[in-house]
């Protein structure tokens, strides 16, 4: 019945280090693209008309008519107390037993996200079909259908009354994640075609592109990921609740994660990455205040530290090529229980960034990365995150990184010295009460 925690199972020990697999819902946001477990989909265009109660509907209208609506966003506080029923205080027996509570806290979780999730997919197909220059590339039409297909098949579901009804709609979700789990990816290779053809001069008056034309783009990846984000974390929570339960976590939401813990465990993939990469790697150097714990999505976090350990190991090798001698890397966590965040700092001395590349570090279209590496990027058939992509690839990272950060109220900044090192620093608001950011379209 469960596929997804099947395939998740499977890509966790195929494709992550044996330190890595302790714990399911540390990765379960993080899975493969997993065609081969999906039935056929219906393949739908402009022009099909709607089953059910809007059969008479196009699916062009039924964009329209769902990106009309509002989106309702959530907090990481607002996930714990749905998780744990705290919401249904007011309908709920507590006589029932705990098999009965968890049926009714799926039941309106997965109500809430029939009613949310095409409504989210509405609003990203209206700014798919809407951004210059990436409209019609195949990679980027790919996705629209994949949103597209997900977004009618939610709306036409039946309404969530029964167990089986709930059972049901935890399938449909599963193909759902299962479906855009390459969402990142495709999308990436939009950008790659993009900055290609704008290097060959192929958009724009005289064959520059116009910089309002790119800035808008920018700011539709932005929001796209950023959205991309929220449906996973609501997707991933939900089913992560359907599984058998697992000490201190509510749904994917650890409630005693221990940054230095997680930190360790991007340390051994991105040691792995780079040794691969370079036959070796910089020593990192972990220094930590407290030794608190805080609540939040522990795969997040390891993302982000990923990347950034990442991009400071190969700095500090390629810096430091014609000596062999690497300076270590330092990690400073500051995370004691009154502060407002759980700050986290990587410094190296892989040689900084000019300071005009500061601000290109977010873009989407920079990479520093080998031409042929991003070739062989837009390739890659993969899970998004995975260890077995290469050490830099197609200049994702820092962007996705900082969306991750800000999704729950954080951020991501970068201080550096050219010629000397780079000093990034990982901001994560431990209240949990800041809401999502939800881009409109």
């Amino acid at each position: 019945m469960y596929q997804l925690q099947r395939g998740i199972t499977r890509a966790i020990s195929t494709s992550l280090t044996t330190q890595t697999t302790n714990s399911l819902k540390f990765f379960c946001t993080f899975q493969p693209n997993l065609p081969q477990l999906l039935p056929q989909s219906r393949q739908y265009s402009s022009t099909n008309f709607l089953s059910g109660p809007d059969h008479g509907l196009t699916t062009d209208q039924l964009i329209e008519k769902l990106a009309g609506k509002t989106q309702t966003s959530v907090s990481l506080n607002t996930l714990m107390e749905t998780g744990r029923g705290d919401l249904l205080s007011k309908h709920t027996n507590y006589n029932d037993s705990d098999t009965a509570a968890t049926e009714k806290i799926l039941r309106q979780v997965a109500t809430f996200l029939n009613r949310e999730l095409p409504i989210r997919f509405a609003h990203r197909i209206n700014d798919l079909n809407r951004v210059p220059m990436m409209k019609d590339q195949p990679s980027v039409l790919q996705v629209k259908e994949w949103y597209i297909t997900s977004m009618t098949e939610l709306y036409e579901f039946r309404k969530i009354e029964n167990e089986k009804d709930e059972n049901d709609f935890a399938d449909l979700l599963e193909r759902v994640y299962e479906r855009h789990a390459g969402v990142l990816v495709t999308m990436a290779r939009g950008a790659y075609e993009l900055r290609a053809a704008v290097v060959k001069g192929d958009y724009g008056t005289g064959g520059k592109a116009d910089f309002d034309e790119m800035q808008h783009m920018h700011d539709f990846l932005d929001r796209f990921y950023m959205s991309r984000i929220g449906i996973r974390v609501l997707i991933g929570q939900y089913l992560s609740l359907r599984m058998p339960p697992e000490s201190d976590f509510i749904g994917m939401i650890d409630n005693k994660v221990s940054p230095s813990c997680v930190v360790n465990r991007a340390i051994e993939d991105a040691t792995f990455m780079c040794e691969r990469k370079y036959g070796e790697a910089p020593e990192v150097i972990l220094i930590q205040n407290q030794g608190s714990t805080f609540s939040y999505v522990p795969a997040h976090i390891h993302y982000i530290m990923l990347e950034l350990l990442k991009n400071a190991m190969r700095a500090t090798v390629e810096f430091h090529a014609d000596t062999g001698d690497y300076p270590p890397i330092k990690v400073v966590i500051a995370d004691s229980a009154e502060n407002e965040d759980v700050v986290i700092k990587v410094s190296d001395e892989g040689g900084g960034i000019k300071r005009s590349n500061i601000q290109r570090i977010w873009s989407y279209l920079f990479t520093t990365a080998d031409p042929a590496i991003q070739q062989g990027m837009v390739a890659f058939e993969n899970s998004d995150h995975s260890i077995d992509s290469p050490l830099a690839g197609l200049g994702y990272g820092l962007p996705i990184s900082r969306a991750y950060a800000r999704f729950f109220g954080g951020d991501l900044s970068v201080m550096s010295m050219e010629g000397s090192g780079t000093d990034v620093f990982l901001h994560l608001n431990r209240l949990g009460d800041s809401t999502e950011p939800l881009p409109v379209s």
